[in-house]
C-alpha cells in the first residue's frame, strides 16, 4: 500500500502546478503570433483552472491526475503563443525531417485524450459505481472521444464566424482530413493513458491523504432506491470508504 502523501506538502505541490501555470499563461500572452487565435487556445485553460480552483475542497485529484492537467495547459499555452502550426521547434522537426506538416497539433490532440482520461477515470472511480474493468475502460475512451468531436465542432463554429481568419486557429494546413485525424489521435491518447498509466494512477488516487476533518466528502451517485428494492441493495459508499477502497484494490492488484 502506497504511504499516504501528507497533506501539507501535497497542497504545496498543486499551488506549485498553479503558480507556474499562471506563469506560462502570462508568457505565452506576451506578443502571441495571433492574438485572437491565443484567446480562443488559451480559453480551456483559464476556464478550467478556474473550476479546479472552484471545486477544490470538495474534489481534490490525486497528484498525478493535476500534474498531467497541467502538462497538457502548457500544450495548450505553447500552441497559443506561437499557433499550433508554427511552433519552431516543431518547424525544425519538420524541415530537418522532410515532413508534409508541423506536427504540434497532432501532440496536442493526442494529450486531448491522454489527459482527460486519466481525469474521466478517477472521478468516475471516486463519484460513480464503477469498477475497474472493460465497462471502465471503454466509457472513458467514449468521454474522450465525447471531448473531441465537441472541440471540433466548437473549431467549426468558430470557423464559421471568423470567417477567412479562422485558418490560425483551424490549424488544418492543407489536410482536408484533419477534423478526423484530431479525434483519431484523441482516441489513441486515450486508450495510451489507460494502458500505460492505471496502476500509477491507482497508486496516486490510493496516495491520497485522508479527508481532512470538516472538508466535504464526494459520494458516489447511486441511484436512489425504495421500498423492497432498497433492501436488496447495498448503501451507497461515502468519499471515505471508496479512499479505502482503492487501497485494498492496489494490494490486491500488487499481490
Amino acid at each position: 500500500m502506497p504511504a499516504m502523501e501528507p497533506e501539507r506538502s501535497r497542497t504545496e505541490a498543486h499551488w506549485a502546478l498553479l503558480i507556474s501555470g499562471v506563469g506560462v499563461l502570462v508568457w505565452s500572452g506576451i506578443g502571441p503570433r495571433d492574438r485572437l487565435t491565443w484567446m480562443l487556445e488559451v480559453s480551456p485553460v483559464v476556464v478550467g483552472g478556474a473550476l479546479l480552483l472552484g471545486t477544490y475542497r470538495r474534489f481534490r485529484f490525486s497528484t498525478l491526475a493535476y500534474v498531467l492537467m497541467w502538462i497538457h495547459a502548457l500544450i495548450l499555452l505553447v500552441g497559443g503563443h506561437w499557433t499550433y502550426a508554427h511552433v519552431p521547434a516543431f518547424n525544425w522537426l519538420r524541415e530537418t525531417f522532410q515532413l508534409t506538416r508541423n506536427h504540434y497539433d497532432r501532440l496536442g490532440h493526442v494529450a486531448q485524450g491522454f489527459v482527460p482520461a486519466i481525469v474521466a477515470r478517477e472521478v468516475l472511480l471516486r463519484a460513480s459505481p464503477l469498477r475497474r474493468g472493460g465497462w471502465l475502460f471503454f466509457i472513458v475512451l467514449c468521454v474522450c472521444l465525447a471531448i473531441s468531436a465537441a472541440t471540433e465542432l466548437v473549431e467549426w463554429g468558430a470557423a464559421m464566424a471568423m470567417g477567412g481568419t479562422a485558418e490560425q486557429f483551424l490549424s488544418l494546413q492543407g489536410d482536408p482530413w484533419d477534423t478526423q485525424w484530431d479525434m483519431f489521435f484523441a482516441g489513441c491518447g486515450a486508450v495510451a493513458a489507460q494502458l500505460l498509466l492505471a496502476r500509477a494512477h491507482d497508486r496516486s488516487m490510493g496516495a491520497l491523504a485522508p479527508v481532512a476533518a470538516g472538508e466535504p466528502v464526494v459520494n458516489s451517485h447511486r441511484p436512489p432506491v425504495h421500498g423492497r428494492d432498497a433492501a436488496a441493495r447495498a448503501p451507497a459508499v461515502s468519499g471515505r470508504a471508496r479512499e479505502a477502497e482503492f487501497a485494498d484494490e492496489e494490494r490486491a492488484v500488487r499481490s
